[in-house]
């Protein structure tokens, strides 16, 4: 078996969806007009996915407050220094950055709607 997505409940998935798209290169794989509004946003890879929707009787979490090592999105990044200063241009919230001893270079921040994201460039990547 191998992942096909995680969901998220989130506040405003469209604006979110949009952002994604614009600022990560995620592309919508499949929409719900609904009123989830649901989103399955397809990384460039293609083989994983981020379903995010709004289901209001239940209570949005609360992201911004969340350590980030809590929750976290993490995206493989060739340049996350570069890509950061980028998604703080585009409404992101820089965290924090951490270059362990392997070479590897993570840049957490969050969007603009709370949700902390991981910028990876590990030394030795993890998936094929």
């Amino acid at each position: 078996m191998k992942l096909e997505h995680v969901a998220l409940n989130v506040a405003d998935p469209v604006a979110m969806a949009a952002w994604y798209q614009q600022h990560l290169g995620m592309e919508v794989a499949m929409r719900s007009d609904g009123p989830a509004r649901a989103h399955f946003l397809r990384d460039s890879s293609g083989s994983m996915m981020l379903e995010i929707y709004t289901n209001p009787p239940d209570e949005v979490p609360a992201y911004a407050t969340m350590n980030p090592l809590v929750l976290h999105v993490a995206f493989d990044c060739e340049n996350p220094e570069e890509k950061s200063k980028q998604l703080v241009a585009a409404g992101a919230v820089f965290v924090n950055e951490v270059r362990p001893a392997d070479g590897s270079h993570m840049v957490m921040l969050r969007d603009p709607w709370g949700l902390a994201i991981q910028l990876c460039r590990r030394a030795t990547r993890l998936l094929k």
